[in-house]
């Protein structure tokens, strides 16, 4: 095993070493925010995402999560966070160490430690919990609405990535941990689906190329992703298969003058829904007609979401924020008929800046979820009134 990876490990170290950097002073950054959300919804959505607008989490029938109108405070969006650069003989060494109290996964719905970033940098080579290169997160309008635009890229992910460009310009190539999720959809009670399990031989492959102008920049960014499942039963069924996951995402902020930006994203491809802000399933379950071995078979689904919104800065003490966002998912015809097909997301608001670290703002929020094909559609109303108080230490 120790012979297997050390030309990898002599690899990266060559990477690093390489080239010379200059020395820079070292530094220890202390960092966050306290932050408060409240508001009212003017219909529903899962208990667990009350302070969100989620289109994939709405109702998917009449009153799925109660009846409508709720009032909402919450804090989850708090954050605290520690950087570190280091001057080293092989080049700046950077750490980033953040978490904030959103809870997500076993923990939807709580006010709970959450991970953002667990990262290391030493010249050319990182590694860690850090933001997706398929990702952008420039596009990320100036709101206050925490998860975001449904139609955009958004993943931080557990990476080894080089970095032979850098600065306004760059170049990023990297190896992500994989993942999928799946949607047995009409066939998910049959016995036979019981023994599938999936599996990942390989990891995720992902890069971007930015390039930097005065006006802003372009960013063209990739990703290849191999997928497995196995069928562990004993039946006369044969049920394993696998997919490739593909996905293009063109990305730009556009600096129109001082007091504006525009922030577009387009993403396009298959099987790579859990690098989306907000997307379902990355593989369902299709007809195979005519094969009684292997009636069922999965497929990567297509998906296209899209983002464009704008920042204006009124003066010194006011900005606005305003946008739209779309997810659209190509289903098989072995998902149900009130599975998730599209959703989209906007938002106005006006924010202000009273003090030096000091904001607070007022939003108008809307989400729609839409079914497959049983004529379902929900829209979801908000107003968000939020208070963030920043903070920062370098030592």
């Amino acid at each position: 095993m120790i012979r297997n990876w050390f030309p990898v490990a002599l690899l990266v170290c060559l990477l690093v070493a390489s080239p010379v950097w200059a020395q820079t002073p070292s530094t220890f950054e202390i960092y966050g925010f306290a932050m408060m959300d409240a508001g009212y919804n003017a219909k529903q959505i899962h208990p667990d995402w009350y302070d969100v607008v989620r289109p994939t989490k709405l109702p998917s029938f009449q009153n799925e999560f109660g009846t409508d109108g709720h009032t909402y405070f919450s804090a989850r969006q708090t954050r605290l966070g520690f950087k570190s650069n280091t001057s080293t003989d092989a080049g700046d060494l950077f750490t980033q160490f953040e978490f904030e109290m959103f809870g997500t996964g076993v923990d939807a719905g709580q006010t709970t430690i959450r991970l953002r970033h667990a990262y290391g940098q030493l010249g050319k080579v990182g590694a860690g919990q850090y933001w997706s290169p398929f990702m952008d997160i420039d596009v990320f309008p100036n709101s206050v609405e925490y998860w975001g635009p449904s139609g955009m890229a958004f993943y931080r992910n557990v990476q080894i990535r080089w970095m032979p460009i850098q600065g306004d310009t760059r170049f990023t190539l990297a190896l992500e941990r994989p993942g999928a999720s799946a949607d047995a959809g009409i066939y998910r009670d049959r016995v036979e689906l019981d023994d599938i399990v999936p599996r990942f031989p390989a990891p995720d492959v992902s890069a971007e190329y930015r390039m930097g102008r005065p006006w802003g920049y372009f960013e063209a960014a990739g990703i290849l992703r191999y997928m497995k499942w196995d069928d562990l039963g004993t039946d006369s069924l044969n049920l394993e298969g696998d997919a490739i996951g593909w996905g293009l995402n063109l990305s730009s902020n556009l600096k129109i003058n001082p007091d504006n930006t525009a922030r577009l994203a387009v993403v396009y491809g298959a099987g790579i829904q859990n690098y989306m802000n907000d997307a379902p399933v990355d593989v369902g379950a299709k007809s195979n007609p005519g094969d009684s071995l292997r009636p069922i078979e999965g497929e990567a689904l297509p998906i296209l979401g899209i983002s464009a919104f704008l920042d204006h800065n009124w003066n010194s003490k006011y900005s606005t924020a305003i946008g739209y966002s779309m997810i659209d998912i190509d289903n098989t015809d072995g998902m149900l008929p009130s599975a998730f097909k599209r959703g989209q997301y906007a938002l106005a608001n006006l924010m202000c800046y009273p003090a030096t670290n000091v904001m607070t703002g007022v939003e108008f929020q809307w989400g729609q979820r839409e079914n497959e094909s049983d004529g379902w559609k929900y829209d979801i109303f908000k107003v968000q009134v939020s208070f963030k108080y920043n903070f920062s230490k370098l030592l």
